[in-house]
């Protein structure tokens, strides 16, 4: 497995990775750091450039997943290696509660020690679920949402892609939150959040517009 990624959120990805008892080939990609060494803790390899990454793939596997934050950075970086042969692969904590009845978690999600998720929930391509954090019944996670550790998304929650969602704050049951949604840490979401905002306090009020997102 590579992992996209060799500092903080991909060391935790290590653990994962440990805890499924599948780090023979494990590896890491990172050419914009200059303070790494050559392997991680002694055993990982950095690779440096895509030449390296494309003999990753030609000889040891296509496997990656991505061990960083970021919603907009993380898709950026799925179609960068998807278009150099890569096969995005999720990593998901055996020390996770995942319920057994109606879920669908597509490709490349990362989900961390201590997430809770109930039944009859979708999570998107290549979603972030962080540490203890929970998600209710029958909620829709579109693709690449990154939700912070401690986090709470009630039942009947929908959450559009590329929205990142701040820690220990809480979305209520049936609110439906847009795309590219910043949701500040410690927030209380009451009612509906539309696209291409920042929304804080409690209760959650949209402090600014954002950007829309350009690939």
């Amino acid at each position: 497995m590579l992992i996209i990624g060799a500092k903080g959120f991909a060391k935790e990805i290590l653990e994962i990775l440990y805890q499924m008892h599948m780090l023979e080939n494990v590896a890491f990609f990172d050419d914009v750091s200059d303070d790494l060494p050559k392997k991680l803790y002694g055993q990982f390899d950095i690779l440096r450039n895509i030449d390296e990454v494309k003999y990753y793939f030609e000889t040891v596997g296509k496997q990656f997943t991505l061990g960083i934050g970021n919603p907009v950075l993380r898709k950026k970086m799925c179609d960068k290696f998807e278009i150099l042969g890569g096969v995005l692969t999720s990593t998901i904590s055996p020390k996770a509660s995942i319920g057994h009845f109606g879920n669908e978690i597509e490709e490349g999600c990362n989900i961390i020690t201590g997430t809770v998720i109930d039944n009859s929930i979708n999570v998107g391509k290549g979603c972030l679920l962080n540490t203890n954090c929970t998600i209710g019944h029958d909620a829709r996670i579109g693709a690449f949402v990154e939700i912070c550790p401690g986090a709470v998304i009630s039942g009947n929650v929908f959450i559009g892609s590329y929205t990142f969602i701040g820690s220990n704050a809480t979305i209520l049951p049936k609110i439906k939150v847009g795309s590219n949604v910043t949701i500040a840490a410690g927030s209380i979401v009451t009612k509906d959040v539309p696209d291409n905002c920042l929304v804080a306090g409690n209760p959650a009020i949209i402090k600014k517009e954002l950007p829309q997102i350009q690939f």
